[in-house]
């Protein structure tokens, strides 16, 4: 089985899902901090591994032949449903804008730690070296961009976001 349709789900959650239940979060979803000094970098190089990821898995085939094949699809399903969660939480911030609910009250970045699993699950599912480079390059790109946008969320939110980030991890 072509491995680019284990893509097809997390597409259709981040765009149709996000939309459905809130069109305004799809538009906060796509909006990037403004970024300074290496953050820059940090956000081409994020975006070129994830056009590369989403290419590379284009061309891998689901490998069923190993127990690998049942602790990916496992990791991927992890994956798939905490970053539906963090969608459904994202959609419904508090009045103010600051998402509090749900995954958010265990990790300030519940998508991107939900991204992450779904695609060890992908590489775990594909058997692909090469994936797994993008995917530890991608998330290194993404620790940056995560820089950015808490130094955004403290200028935007003030004193409730530094207090939400003192009570709440970055990860996990």
């Amino acid at each position: 089985m072509n491995a680019f349709l284990i893509v097809i789900p997390i597409l259709l959650t981040r765009y149709g899902l996000l939309s459905i239940l809130n069109g305004e979060a799809l538009k906060r979803a796509g909006f990037f901090a403004p970024l300074i000094g290496r953050e820059k970098v940090a956000f081409w190089v994020y975006q070129i591994t994830t056009i590369l990821i989403i290419l590379k898995l284009l061309f891998l085939k689901i490998r069923t032949d190993s127990n690998w094949f049942y602790i990916g699809l496992i990791i991927y399903s992890l994956g798939l449903v905490l970053y539906i969660v963090s969608i459904v939480n994202y959609a419904k911030p508090k009045m103010n804008g600051i998402n509090l609910n749900g995954l958010y009250r265990i990790s300030r970045n519940p998508m991107y730690i939900a991204y992450f699993i779904y695609f060890v699950g992908c590489v775990l599912l594909t058997h692909s070296w090469i994936l797994l480079v993008l995917l530890i390059v991608f998330q290194v790109s993404a620790h940056w961009i995560i820089l950015s946008e808490e130094r955004w969320c403290i200028r935007k939110f003030g004193e409730e976001f530094i207090k939400y980030m003192s009570k709440v991890r970055r990860y996990i």
